[in-house]
């Protein structure tokens, strides 16, 4: 069986458990919101089943929306913690009263504890219910000063490395099939010599070694690499620190098959010693 991280977020509504589970996405936990306790162990062992790598770093939410299957959490935490090789812990997420009613004022929402009257009633018996599972908790934040930066930075620190935080998407596309939306950044290489012209390449592609060889062989081509390289080592890092989770970098070509293909596929080798980086290529197929 495989070790198993598994986090708890709990704690009182409105101190940030929705901003936390995204943090403990980017960290790449595989999340569940308002999970009954009841069913976690039976979640547990069937990830712990599962062939998958990606699933061994698991971040569960539960609050009293679930209050019905509340009560269960002791016994269901004494049962996970006599599993092989799992690690259970618990962040417990707080603020101040006056914090707390603020935000529900600014959102409009009505406390789950109090849905027909004041949301400090809801708040008073939210936290005398989780007044045990409080003092459970190995790990507690308040919340009442944090903006939502400052709790990223917080739970990075407890729960995972910077430069886990932070991924950068590189993505190859033709400029004839429209831009990526999701593009952060996008760069134009259609100014670089064109293999389509070159008649035996036509049909093939950036990720053939003739391909690339012939896209990165030429003077013009190196030097925008070389600069476009020492673009990005300046900008990523001031994204990181920003608290961006990832990055889109989109490269274009007229066709999106062969100058933004190799050119997608160098640049993924070259950050990958830094970043944690993936490579697509959405018109790679295309005509």
């Amino acid at each position: 069986m495989k070790d198993i991280q598994v986090v708890i977020i709990t704690g009182m509504s409105g101190a940030g458990k929705t901003v936390a589970t995204r943090i403990f996405e980017d960290l790449g936990y595989f999340c569940i919101d308002n999970l009954p306790p009841t069913l976690m162990p039976k979640f547990i062992d069937l990830i712990q089943d599962s062939d998958s790598d990606k699933l061994n770093k698991v971040a569960l939410v539960m609050d009293l929306r679930g209050r019905e299957f509340f009560d269960s959490l002791f016994s269901s935490l004494d049962a996970l913690s006599r599993l092989d090789k799992i690690r259970p812990k618990i962040l417990f997420l707080d603020a101040k009263d006056q914090t707390l009613v603020r935000r529900y004022k600014e959102t409009r929402r009505s406390h789950p504890m109090s849905p027909q009257s004041r949301p400090i009633d809801g708040i008073r018996r939210e936290r005398e219910k989780l007044e045990e599972v409080k003092g459970l908790a190995q790990y507690y934040i308040d919340t009442t000063d944090l903006s939502a930066r400052q709790l990223r930075d917080r739970i990075i620190s407890e729960f995972g490395s910077e430069s886990a935080s932070f991924r950068v998407n590189l993505l190859s596309f033709g400029f004839k099939y429209g831009l990526p939306i999701d593009a952060d950044l996008v760069f134009d290489v259609r100014f670089l010599p064109n293999p389509y012209y070159v008649r035996h390449m036509r049909d093939r592609t950036g990720l053939d070694a003739d391909i690339s060889e012939y896209v990165l062989k030429w003077t013009e081509t190196r030097q925008f690499l070389k600069k476009l390289t020492d673009l990005l080592h300046f900008m990523l890092p001031q994204y990181k620190r920003e608290g961006k989770g990832q990055l889109v970098i989109a490269i274009g070509c007229t066709g999106g098959k062969h100058r933004s293909v190799a050119l997608t596929e160098w640049l993924g080798k070259t950050l990958s010693a830094d970043y944690p980086t993936s490579v697509s290529h959405r018109d790679i197929k295309r005509g």
